[in-house]
């Protein structure tokens, strides 16, 4: 953090010292047009080039002076820019003048001293230009900085729910895991309930090993569901039929880690588990376009609630993913839910096609 403040203050003093020779080479530039136009002698350049070079270091103090009292009173800030401005305004009219008599007009000598400040009200304005100029780039600059503070405090927040939500499954999958295994080991079935610990662990292993923000390859995404589903099948046995349907074109292409588990566990939750002779779960992925659309389908008797009222109140599974795509793709994603034929439930998800990097 120190280091990338420390090279964030390098680039603003190397930005200031280019605009400072750029502004004042700029200024330089125009007097010296503006001699051409008058027929001035060839060594006018000189004063012109002396004239500017008196300006840039004027206007370095002020640079100091005015990040010095950065904070201070409004009221007090205009008067001591006011001040300062014109107290510079009157050092540079006193140079530039000496300059011109001295180098120009062969060693001239005015009748009276205030004569040496002539222009001091033009120069003046030049150096209220300055300093507004000044106090202009630094507001925007404090400005980006404010808009990159937020950008990252939201990227941070955004991060947060995102873990939230992933992490949310994991008590909740865990709940229902634990609790077969218990009951397994309570009707003697030892051998069953320590198949489903060791596939446990390999899914949990899984989970641990992505990261929650990040988005997965869709075969990856396809071996932690089939981790998933070896604990189902110890418990469902023959009951529970998964059918995996994936083209090949989709294999590499990226999807929210652990999008699938939840689904696939409301299937069993609702379909497979109600039914006693089990069901089937058909996991279908294609690419439509610039989409990737990935079906969930089972054959359990279905619901007659609205859509809507099954993602609100349905449990954890289908409002969690919902909540997710939405975090992750804004308003770039669909989640329908709609009646299989000829019965069940079936979800759709579509969101952009991404393809990891070869």
């Amino acid at each position: 953090m120190m280091g990338r403040w420390k090279a964030l203050l390098d680039d603003r003093n190397r930005f200031f010292w280019v605009l400072q020779a750029a502004g004042w080479s700029g200024y330089a530039l125009v007097h010296y047009i503006g001699s051409l136009m008058h027929e001035m002698r060839d060594i006018y350049a000189i004063i012109i080039i002396l004239g500017a070079y008196a300006g840039f270091l004027l206007t370095v103090p002020l640079r100091y002076l005015y990040r010095r009292i950065w904070d201070i009173k409004p009221w007090m800030l205009i008067i001591v820019v006011l001040g300062a401005a014109y107290l510079s305004a009157s050092i540079w009219a006193v140079i530039d003048n000496t300059t011109y008599w001295e180098i120009y007009k062969f060693g001239f000598r005015p009748e009276s001293n205030w004569f040496y400040f002539k222009n001091t009200t033009a120069k003046f304005y030049i150096m209220l230009s300055w300093s507004g100029l000044y106090f202009g780039i630094k507001y925007y600059q404090m400005l980006q900085d404010e808009k990159q503070k937020a950008l990252m405090a939201t990227s941070m927040a955004h991060q947060a729910q995102l873990k939230m939500l992933r992490y949310q499954l994991n008590p909740h999958f865990l709940f229902n895991t634990l609790n077969a295994i218990s009951t397994l080991i309570l009707i003697k079935e030892n051998e069953l309930a320590n198949r489903m610990m060791t596939k446990l662990s390999s899914f949990l292993r899984f989970s641990l090993d992505n990261e929650p923000i990040k988005k997965i390859p869709l075969s990856r995404e396809i071996e932690a569901l089939m981790l998933y589903l070896d604990i189902e099948k110890v418990r469902f046995d023959e009951r529970l039929k998964v059918t995996i349907e994936i083209d090949d074109t989709v294999g590499k292409a990226l999807v929210p880690s652990l999008f699938l588990q939840p689904l696939i566990e409301n299937s069993i939750k609702y379909a497979i588990a109600k039914m006693e002779e089990g069901g089937e779960i058909i996991v279908h992925a294609e690419r439509e376009i610039d989409d990737l659309v990935v079906v969930i389908a089972d054959n359990g008797p279905g619901v007659r609630q609205p859509a809507e009222d099954l993602v609100n109140k349905g449990g954890v599974g289908l409002a969690n993913t919902r909540d997710r795509l939405q975090a992750l793709y804004g308003k770039r994603y669909s989640f329908t839910l709609s009646a299989n034929e000829p019965s069940g439930m079936r979800v759709e998800i579509r969101i952009p096609f991404e393809q990891v990097d070869a």
